[in-house]
């Protein structure tokens, strides 16, 4: 299946890690024929190194450094996209991050934390969209796909501001879609499950590794909770993220769509 991609320009963020969602994303998009994948991250060198693969695969690629959460720094890199390309066709909004364990109850939660957390998770993806926005519109057309997350459906983590930030994704989503449809521009969110990427350092921050006995037995209670038996792996989210910013549905918007071994349906 031809998945329109020719001649196209991408933008992922969030793209250095190199066992993260980002940078698979990434290079799967220069597999399946993007001209261009822009990568950014944090950190310049990271994404260097997804640059360096993407480039290996025949694509175009540049790597950028942000912090989304500061506007001139997601300004001056939008601009250099298209100062290079001419154009933004897809935008993947992959950063993120989880600041706080599960379990810590409202009252022992920091103020600080909360505020980091919307910042990086929300606000973050607010302002790289809408730095790519107005290019979108004028080209009339255009495919953004927000990464948000499987826990905005589970309750027994705790008050989370790691998953209220992410329903907030949700919820953008869906008026963005609502919103942009007239000027041609779709978007949907794909919301993964538990994956072994380094997403979640903070929540094993100072826990030592169980012993092999007790982590198989710790990782076959949790695989119950999972109908088809596996974690995720960032392929899968991958994969869907792709054919979600392809021609082959340029009749969806406004979805989001759980990508978790059914762990969240």
């Amino acid at each position: 299946m031809d998945l329109g991609f020719k001649g196209k320009t991408a933008l992922v963020t969030g793209a250095g890690s190199q066992i993260g969602f980002g940078k698979e994303i990434a290079l799967l998009l220069a597999k399946e024929g993007c001209q261009a994948v822009a990568v950014t991250d944090i950190n310049l060198e990271d994404s260097k190194k997804t640059a360096a693969e993407v480039k290996k695969l025949g694509g175009k690629s540049t790597a950028l450094q942000a912090d989304i959460t500061k506007k001139a720094e997601v300004d001056a890199m939008v601009k250099k996209v298209i100062d290079e390309y001419g154009k933004i066709d897809i935008l993947c909004n992959v950063a993120g991050a989880i600041l706080h364990k599960d379990y810590v109850p409202l009252d022992e939660q920091k103020h600080e934390i909360w505020a980091k957390q919307m910042d990086l998770n929300l606000f973050g993806t607010m302002y790289v969209t809408r730095a790519v926005l107005p290019h979108m519109r004028k080209q009339k057309h255009g495919a953004i796909v927000n990464i948000g997350s499987g826990s905005t459906r589970q309750y027994a983590f705790g008050v989370g501001v790691y998953a209220i930030s992410k329903y907030a994704i949700d919820l953008f989503t869906k008026q963005l879609a609502y919103q942009e449809g007239k000027n041609g521009i779709r978007c949907n969110c794909i919301a993964p499950g538990p994956a072994p990427t380094n997403f979640g350092a903070v929540l094993r921050e100072g826990m030592p590794p169980p012993p092999p006995e007790q982590y198989n037995k710790m990782r076959e209670e949790m695989l119950k909770a999972f109908p088809l038996g596996r974690l995720g792996k960032p392929a899968d989210i991958a994969s869907i993220t792709v054919i979600m910013a392809s021609e082959a549905t340029n009749y969806i918007t406004g979805q989001v769509i759980q990508v978790s071994g059914g762990n969240v349906m």
